[in-house]
């Protein structure tokens, strides 16, 4: 038994886009749930001896897209694989800005994206690969903004440190479980995606630390998706995962 399989969001783009590239190598069975499907992941997934499934899943709606994976998860044979890995790496930010200004539809997207369907996800995972004999890890892709108050963040901070203790509590309930899953909220440091763009590109006057975005980028101090992804990849690999479930890929050992 050599499958591997891995279940990872967002993706489309990014550093997500960047982990799934490097995961569709043979002997692995790769499921996405993203906004949009990729035609190059695909393509490259054609010329490889790699299982690759995409589904088109707004996130936001993590109730039907955790149900969704159960179903799928029941469909598969218990002994299948020799691992099973969830990855929670889809995430997003709302509108820059003091708290005394945002919408709240847009307060509550970035939640529901960044917290509530990690952990929907992952009680859909555990629960349906509770009797697997495979391997199983959860990782989920926290952020040193988790960590660190910001001003004009709040919403994007909180997902973040609400899945950094999220994933504590979790670790807590898989190590009392025989066989339990190992976890880690792990964040990947600082990668020159989309949202660093926006932070780029915010209104000084209502973002007090966009200076110090523009200044990462100024000094070449942002990490290439590509390299972040074999970072983060190379930690989940690591035979210590999960011995700290919350990390950053930047801690030594």
């Amino acid at each position: 038994m050599t499958q591997h399989l891995f279940i990872l969001t967002g993706a489309s783009r990014g550093m997500g886009l960047a982990m799934a590239r490097q995961l569709l190598q043979p002997g692995h069975t790769l499921l996405c749930l993203s906004r949009h499907t990729s035609d190059a992941l695909a393509q490259q997934a054609a010329s490889s001896a790699c299982e690759l499934i995409q589904w088109p899943q707004d996130l936001a709606e993590g109730a039907a897209a955790s149900a969704r994976l159960a179903d799928w998860l029941t469909t598969q044979a218990a002994d299948a694989y020799a691992s099973a890995t969830l990855i929670n790496n889809a995430g997003v930010i709302p509108r820059i800005g003091p708290v005394r200004d945002a919408d709240a539809a847009d307060l509550a997207h970035a939640l529901r994206v960044g917290l509530e369907a990690p952990m929907q996800l992952t009680a859909a995972f555990l629960h349906a690969t509770a009797t697997w004999t495979a391997a199983r890890k959860v990782l989920n892709i926290s952020s040193g903004l988790g960590r660190r108050a910001m001003a004009s963040q709040a919403g994007y901070c909180t997902a973040k440190a609400g899945l950094d203790h999220f994933t504590r509590c979790l670790a807590l309930e898989e190590g009392l479980k025989p066989g339990g899953a190992k976890v880690c909220a792990l964040a990947p440091g600082v990668i020159d995606t989309d949202m660093q763009v926006q932070l780029r590109g915010a209104n000084a006057a209502a973002f007090p630390d966009r200076a110090s975005f523009v200044g990462l980028k100024d000094r070449g101090l942002l990490t290439s998706p590509d390299d972040a992804a074999a970072r983060v990849l190379a930690w989940l690999e690591r035979a210590d995962f999960g011995a700290n479930p919350v990390a950053d890929v930047r801690d030594a050992g």
